[in-house]
């Protein structure tokens, strides 16, 4: 072979090499679509549910999803008496709601990734099964997340919250108004928002408060907060449910003397 032809051959080797060595591996298109939300949780909360979930921000080839606008949720309602539900069966769900990520409803709070929102229009004596797609601006539908269900009992009633404003903190007394029979009190989820601004549907705490005391210090000097405390009960079900919320209190560090 003359030199024009190693020539060639090399640069066609070379062309082969660049265009299998830099695309990596082939991503179908159906891996372009975005991911299920995770950590899908549906909990009783007073007379509501509390449905949250996580946004993946991803797409099923685990690259980061593009102009993910929103998410469609659908809902089934259950008789709690209905006996053989199938969990796998998607005709009994109705689209329950529709969530923009740039004008989320009041009921609805985003932190970070994580979605909180009620749904107030539940019943006693009935079951609630939940499912959630996200959806991009260009109207591309991703993977569906797994169910989450939850049965709705009468509400628990609220726990009484009294405050002392101290120079470095802030001091809660908790007392419960739970009746114990068939339940489990787990402790209480503390809400925390400074006075005149919207209610957090997240508790400041992590995990429920086992005690009827609590000190709060992670707070600034010169404003004034608002609390409020709800019940975290095992029911005699075996879920776990929080009460109605307390009545708000009010304090703000005091001044040393």
């Amino acid at each position: 072979m003359n030199r024009f032809g190693l020539s060639v051959l090399f640069v066609g080797t070379s062309l082969m090499t660049t265009a299998c060595g830099r695309k990596g591996p082939l991503i179908y298109p159906d891996m372009m679509v975005p991911a299920a939300p995770a950590a899908v949780s549906a909990q009783q909360s007073g007379a509501d549910v509390k449905l949250q979930f996580m946004l993946s921000g991803k797409d099923l080839g685990g690259r980061p999803v593009q102009g993910l606008s929103g998410v469609k949720i659908s809902r089934r309602v259950n008789e709690t008496s209905q006996k053989d539900v199938c969990r796998s069966c998607t005709t009994d769900y109705l689209q329950f709601k529709t969530l923009y990520l740039d004008r989320l409803p009041t009921d609805t709070q985003r932190f970070g990734n994580r979605l909180l929102m009620f749904d107030r229009d539940v019943s006693a004596g009935k079951s609630y099964s939940y499912s959630i797609v996200p959806f991009t601006a260009d109207g591309v539908h991703g993977s569906v997340s797994t169910t989450a269900d939850v049965r709705v009992t009468q509400s628990l009633p609220a726990p009484v919250l009294a405050i002392e404003s101290l120079p470095a903190e802030i001091r809660l007394q908790i007392s419960s108004q739970l009746p114990i029979t068939g339940r489990l009190l787990l402790g209480y989820n503390l809400y925390r928002r400074v006075a005149g601004s919207a209610r957090s549907s997240l508790p400041i705490n992590t995990q429920p408060v086992n005690s009827n005391v609590y000190v709060d210090t992670a707070i600034d000097r010169g404003v004034k907060y608002q609390y409020s405390a709800r019940a975290v009960v095992i029911m005699a079900s075996g879920e776990v449910a929080e009460s109605l919320e307390s009545l708000e209190v009010e304090g703000m560090l005091k001044d040393y003397e």
